[in-house]
């Protein structure tokens, strides 16, 4: 199983950027845009998992005892390197705390955490060639847009599956923080 821990987005949230990238798509810009059903904030990227592994995550993410994450979206961007168009997440004190419990709970069960600055934030498209077709869709952002804010009481374990279209993802787990 290839796996990662995430947020679901709020409907809302949802909408605004389909509308967004519905208004930046154009055909033949050689983008893949992703899917909105696919859309999430990443806190920890587990990758190949064995079974025990798997059952060993469910067990320690079942003991997470935290208090809902509010979530607010800020600008549009792009990580030439990598050829991603994306949506920034504000990193909050709350948010932090989650990623950083997360990956304290999967190290229980063998994972190691890569050692860069936590980044969240929403694919919305992938470039191969990141910096000419980046650039045309920075310069078609124009203003920033506003964003709806919204506070999570959920956080969810996903499979990825690669494809030629993409990845495609299925819930695995579905854990509730305690919203105090």
């Amino acid at each position: 199983m290839r796996l990662f821990v995430g947020i679901p987005l709020a409907d809302a949230v949802i909408a605004e950027l389909s509308a967004i990238s519905a208004r930046l798509r154009s055909g033949g810009n050689g983008l893949r845009w992703t899917a909105s059903g696919s859309w999430h904030i990443t806190l920890e990227f587990l990758g190949d998992t064995s079974r025990e592994q798997y059952e060993c995550i469910v067990a320690q993410l079942h003991k997470l005892h935290l208090r809902s994450v509010p979530i607010r979206l800020e600008e549009l961007g792009c990580f030439d390197r990598a050829g991603v168009f994306f949506a920034d997440v504000k990193v909050s004190h709350e948010l932090l705390l989650l990623q950083r419990r997360v990956i304290a709970a999967t190290a229980d069960c063998g994972f190691v955490y890569e050692a860069r600055p936590y980044q969240p934030h929403i694919t919305l498209a992938h470039s191969k060639d990141q910096r000419q077709r980046l650039s045309k869709l920075k310069d078609r952002i124009g203003s920033q847009p506003k964003f709806s804010s919204f506070v999570t009481g959920d956080f969810l374990l996903y499979e990825s599956f690669l494809g030629p279209s993409g990845s495609r993802y299925e819930i695995r787990q579905h854990f509730r923080l305690d919203g105090r």
